[in-house]
């Protein structure tokens, strides 16, 4: 790979920026952006501070105000006219919400070559800093990644309250704006005292974490004035006292350790 990287080929790499510390980054994305001709980057959503990392003659593209037809005539043209080589800055991961889907389709509909370099979701770096494993051994061995309906429908099948009823580890993106509801559906299912970790702008410096009952949870919101980049996590993994896992007990014998 260091080859490759060296002599960076023309094609589009749609790069996962993680939740915002630059340090979160994967080594390959940083080799990428020290290396790319053209850095297209979400601005509202990825910390300035990472583009310190590109070349300092690197084209910086913001794209918060730009359409999806807008983002994909540039891709095109610096890679197919230009030759060069061009980072697609995405915050969080790019399989999660990150709206790569309609992009790599029209990429390969223009026959652009492209690659997907993944980041550290959300989720990760909220147990990192919560400093809990979100499966627990005779606890919880689920997770769910969601939303709630919103201006994005959810489908019928993929309801919150339905997928409360498994009571996992369930973290809910893009769902602040319609707390009140994502709360009640929750309540549902889940006992009123099932701890939530509510993640304001997760690694950055105006980031904030709360824990709070389910029952608190869109009071909290409010006082806190979030409505946009924060995540919930609802899991009863967040109290738990004990648990182990069979990996590193000395009564289980496995290929490694007899």
């Amino acid at each position: 790979m260091e080859t490759q990287l060296n002599s960076l080929k023309t094609a589009v790499y749609i790069v996962g920026a993680g939740p915002g510390d630059p340090d979160l980054l994967t080594v390959k994305a940083q080799k990428l952006l020290s290396r790319a001709d053209v850095i297209l980057f979400a601005d509202a959503l990825v910390p300035e501070q990472i583009l310190n990392l590109c070349r300092p003659d690197a084209e910086i593209i913001p794209t918060a105000d730009k359409t999806l037809e807008e983002i994909v005539a540039l891709m095109v043209e610096r890679v197919r006219s230009q030759q060069k080589s061009l980072v697609r800055l995405h915050s969080g991961d790019p399989s999660l919400y990150s709206a790569v889907h309609e992009q790599m389709q029209m990429l390969a509909d223009a026959d652009i070559p492209f690659e997907v370099v993944p980041g550290i979701s959300a989720f990760q770096a909220a147990a990192a800093k919560l400093k809990v494993e979100l499966t627990v051994p005779d606890l919880v061995q689920t997770i769910i990644l969601t939303r709630i309906s919103g201006r994005t429908e959810v489908p019928t099948t993929e309801e919150l309250a339905s997928l409360a009823a498994h009571q996992a580890s369930l973290c809910l993106y893009l769902s602040a704006r319609h707390v009140e509801n994502a709360q009640a559906k929750l309540l549902e299912h889940y006992p009123d005292e099932t701890p939530v970790a509510i993640c304001f702008r997760l690694c950055w410096p105006d980031e904030k974490i709360r824990v709070v009952p389910l029952t608190r949870m869109a009071e909290c919101t409010h006082q806190e004035n979030l409505i946009r980049t924060t995540l919930y996590i609802i899991s009863p993994a967040l109290k738990a006292a004990n648990g182990r896992s069979h990996l590193y007990n000395p009564e289980y014998h496995h290929l490694f350790r007899t």
